[in-house]
């Protein structure tokens, strides 16, 4: 777990986030952002007409899927991630209240590092990673197995990447909508009242 730690200069911030944990975050979206930048050029009409050049777009898409677990791989080797990691797998009786007020919209209980929101976010996306490199790969080396499975592949494939799309989407507007986690993810930082407020199990 990352240890709470107060920022040189500003006593009054509390540590969320190592370096090597918003490098993570940051190669991370940059390369789920050109795969689903390039699967659009891909897939719509109007964009593909546009951008052109589809083999050059084909290419992108399949490296930066390709490359998309690198970062989390490489985020091992940070003591702090490894420790985050940890938290994310658990799940504890106030991660149940927490959904449960998130699903009435009402008053969310504290929660931890990570709410219940943040952890299934995480788990569903890894998971959906896994499945999408696994059916690119099927479609990218078509010798590997039979026309059925390739098929099934390519339909999973798709309709997977538009439920990422939604997610994601979903996701950036959550971040839009809280400055201060989003400072934290660029500073390394947040303010203790946002602590407080979101995630007051997490220092106790």
């Amino acid at each position: 777990m990352s240890r709470l730690s107060e920022v040189a200069g500003a006593p009054e911030r509390v540590r969320r986030f190592s370096r090597a944990q918003r490098w993570v975050h940051r190669l991370t979206a940059v390369l789920m952002g050109v795969c689903v930048a390039s699967a659009a050029c891909l897939y719509v009409p109007q964009f593909a007409e546009l951008v052109g050049r589809r083999a050059l777009v084909v290419t992108v898409h399949e490296w930066s899927g390709l490359l998309l677990p690198a970062p989390f791989l490489a985020g091992l080797a940070s003591r702090a991630f490894r420790g985050d990691l940890r938290l994310l797998n658990r799940f504890g009786p106030h991660d149940g209240a927490w959904l449960r007020a998130a699903l009435r919209r009402g008053p969310r209980p504290g929660a931890g590092k990570f709410n219940a929101g943040q952890k299934v976010f995480a788990g569903w996306l890894a998971g959906a990673v896994l499945v999408m490199l696994g059916t690119g790969l099927l479609m990218w080396f078509t010798h590997l197995a039979p026309l059925a499975w390739r098929t099934g592949s390519t339909f999973v494939h798709d309709w997977l990447a538009l439920a990422i799309g939604v997610v994601l989407a979903g996701h950036v507007g959550m971040a839009l909508g809280d400055p201060e986690a989003r400072r934290g993810m660029r500073t390394g930082s947040v303010d203790p009242g946002w602590v407080e407020r979101e995630h007051a199990l997490w220092r106790r």
